[in-house]
């Protein structure tokens, strides 16, 4: 049913539940984790070279890798066969490409990372992908 399922990840509580939620269904339908981490880079938020504020390529790819493993740590994945994915931008635009490009057949992400304001039911990048993705989207709280 669900061959390849999308795990957004910034590490935080919330995505760590979607994680383990995900590895449940993929143990289920015998799926693939494509578990992806965006890193907020000075473009995605509008800045230029320009404007003098850039972050070297070699930091992004690092603080993405850490990211990735820090997800992954003390979870336990069974054999479920996981793709590391990380890439610079902005998370909502990044997920969405994902989801067009990667043959993504559901989106498992928390509803609310570290860039969410306290109170609120869903963050920014969790409503973006739930109105615009084209496959289903499960939100975990």
């Amino acid at each position: 049913m669900f061959k390849n399922i999308l795990v957004p990840t910034d590490a935080s509580e919330s995505a760590q539940r979607a994680l383990i939620t995900a590895l449940e269904l993929a143990k289920e339908f015998g799926s693939k984790i494509v578990l992806l981490h965006v890193v907020y880079t000075p473009e995605a938020l509008g800045y230029t070279l320009s404007s003098g504020i850039s972050v070297p390529q070699e930091e992004i790819s690092i603080y993405g890798r850490e990211a990735l493993t820090a997800a992954l740590a003390g979870v336990d994945t069974g054999n479920v066969p996981i793709e590391k994915k990380q890439q610079p931008g902005h998370p909502g635009l990044a997920i969405l490409e994902e989801i067009e490009s990667g043959q993504i057949d559901l989106v498992v992400m928390g509803n609310r990372g570290y860039g969410a304001i306290a109170g609120s039911l869903l963050g920014s990048v969790s409503q973006r992908v739930l109105s615009k993705a084209k496959c289903p989207v499960m939100i975990v709280k």
